[in-house]
């Protein structure tokens, strides 16, 4: 147990965590150089194509130091603030943790974050400035920061760069001295927590697990905390470029679990492993449910592929642990299921994985989040879907979720910014100078406003500097109205929103436009309206396909030309009563980019 490290990296996003990952994986011999690609952790298309970490790998390295071998479990982790989850995670299995930081762009709103995450865990924090090969970098600014965060000495940063292989050496040598092995007790009862799990069709379930007490040997009789299900461990083992068996895991160890376990919900991320006898008696603690912030539908394209569209979810909240799930009906879509994400990028990420790896299309409706509604009777009702709202005439008052919002950017773009978040109902809370031209601006925000465009907006005005991380503080009371989308006089309840009675009438304009645009012409007009309550605020029309029937008519009396036209009139009126209009997927996704 003296020579196990258990580390992870942190990060905001793009500051080099998985290239850095890269070179200390190069510099232990862990991987071969024909095999080395780059971000070889990040092992998904996805991540490869975008350049971004969304799941948390777990990896062995061996480190030889003065002649004595020392196990490190490295565990490398996405930046995102989507995917915080991951990293909340990641850290409840770890003793030390690298804090890494761009040295052309110093400490920006996720690392600030992620340390805070790694402070309550009393995790050992090792400073490290990466980048520094680049000709922009300005390490003397940065180094001031991360001091003014951390009160660390200067010299205990490590000056180190992913792309050139600069540092790797001093900050591995930093981990053996820094970094505190695991304590735990290999004589105790068994303790093992699950971090992290994924689904192989051929072995079932594997868990990921960090054993904090006791020792795990192969065919032990083990069982589950959260499920109380017994099973035997068929074979465990660390985790190195591949899968590496082992007869036994000691405490402090972090390795892999197959126990034949098939259906998906049976392990539980955060979920204690203990033996059927003698095993200890209570779980282990401090693991944070999730949260979602965003909620939409998703439901199948063909609602025959209801049941293989619930296998897919319970496979991936495997995979993804912070995807939240239950069904719901909908009278435009069918059988779907209201999913929680951690936020838009999150939801992006999970129906394009969808579509990848179970391939499954599908239909996601406007995301919003929930609501929590007070009625004239007194009860109250928490809302996630603009659907489950009650008749306008019953509510007293509907209180909404706020956030709080740090935003860090460069002094030149203050301006935008504040009118960016005053436009969304934001309330300035605070403004705080970290350097002469880095600002904090704390603001407090409903959170449906910005789960629609507010980050990408964001980043456009900041030219990408700004960064932006928030948490959910309370509920307040706010002017809500519904807004329905009719077809012809048929609500169409996927497009329906709760918006505030500010927006509503500029927010229907543009949807019906958009609508106008995106559904194509029928036999008939087709009427887009939308309403709130019985008031239509927003009108659009989408013109009927007509034949010229009367080019066949030359000359003669006008009669025979409108004799013509009445009997076409009275077929399209015939047509638009029995006549259904199929919205096509495109508008659902247009309401997401209405701007």
């Amino acid at each position: 147990m003296n020579n196990t490290r258990n580390f992870c990296i942190i990060a905001h996003i793009d500051h080099g965590k998985s290239t850095l990952a890269d070179r200390m994986l190069q510099k232990t011999d862990t991987i071969s150089e024909r095999d080395m690609r780059e971000q070889i952790l990040d092992s998904m298309d996805l991540e490869q194509e975008r350049g971004i970490t969304i799941k948390s790998h777990a990896i062995q390295m061996i480190y030889k130091l003065q002649g004595e071998e020392y196990f490190f479990n490295l565990i490398d982790t996405p930046g995102h603030v989507d995917f915080s989850y991951e990293v909340s995670r990641s850290i409840a299995a770890c003793e030390g943790a690298l804090l890494i930081i761009d040295s052309t762009q110093g400490i920006q709103a996720q690392t600030i974050s992620n340390l805070y995450l790694a402070i309550e865990h009393d995790l050992e924090i090792i400073p490290i400035l990466n980048k520094m090969d680049l000709p922009n970098a300005m390490p003397e600014v940065v180094e001031d920061q991360i001091i003014e965060l951390i009160g660390c000495e200067r010299e205990d940063i490590i000056h180190a760069s992913g792309k050139t292989g600069e540092g790797v050496d001093a900050i591995l040598e930093r981990i053996v001295k820094d970094v505190p092995p695991p304590a735990g007790d290999p004589k105790a009862p068994l303790q093992a927590l699950i971090f992290d799990s994924i689904f192989n069709s051929f072995r079932g379930v594997i868990a990921y697990f960090k054993v904090i007490n006791g020792t795990l040997r192969k065919r032990d009789k083990i069982k589950f905390f959260a499920t109380d299900k017994e099973y035997e461990a068929d074979e465990i083992g660390v985790l190195r470029m591949g899968m590496l068996p082992r007869d036994e895991l000691k405490a402090g160890d972090v390795g892999y679990l197959i126990s034949g376990v098939k259906t998906a919900k049976e392990v539980k991320v955060g979920d204690t492993v203990t033996h059927v006898k003698g095993g200890c008696d209570k779980r282990i603690e401090g693991f944070q449910e999730v949260k979602p912030m965003v909620f939409a539908g998703v439901y199948p394209i063909d609602s025959d592929d209801y049941e293989d569209l619930r296998t897919a979810m319970e496979k991936l909240q495997l995979n993804d642990a912070s995807l939240t799930f239950q069904p719901e009906s909908s009278l435009a879509l069918g059988f779907g299921f209201r999913c929680g994400f951690l936020g838009l990028l999150h939801m992006e990420i999970v129906q394009e994985r969808l579509d990848r790896e179970f391939d499954m299309n599908v239909i996601t409706t406007v995301p919003n989040v929930e609501y929590l509604v007070h009625t004239k009777k007194g009860e109250d009702y928490t809302i996630y879907n603009p659907s489950g709202m009650p008749d306008s005439m019953a509510v007293d008052y509907i209180e909404e979720p706020y956030i709080n919002a740090q935003i860090i950017t460069r002094s030149d773009f203050i301006g935008p910014i504040m009118t960016l978040c005053l436009e969304k109902r934001g309330i300035m809370k605070n403004q705080t100078y970290l350097s002469t031209d880095r600002v904090e601006l704390s603001f407090d925000l409903p959170l449906a406003e910005i789960v629609f465009d507010f980050y990408d907006k964001l980043k456009s005005i900041s030219k990408g500097y700004a960064s932006f991380d928030y948490h959910l503080t309370d509920l307040r009371p706010a002017k809500l109205v519904k807004l329905d989308i009719l077809l012809n006089g048929e609500q169409v309840d996927a497009l329906s929103s709760l918006i505030h009675f500010d927006n509503a009438q500029a927010f229907g304009r543009r949807m019906c436009e958009k609508l106008k645009e995106l559904i194509p012409r029928q036999q008939f007009d087709v009427a887009i309206q939308a309403a709130v309550g019985a008031k239509i605020i927003a009108r659009e029309t989408v013109k009927a396909v007509r034949k010229d029937v009367t080019a066949k008519c030359y000359g003669g009396d006008i009669t025979r030309k409108r004799k013509l036209l009445e009997k076409q009139k009275a077929g399209k009126k015939r047509m638009k009563q029995v006549g259904n209009v199929e919205v096509p997927q495109n508008a659902f996704l247009a309401v997401l980019k209405l701007d």
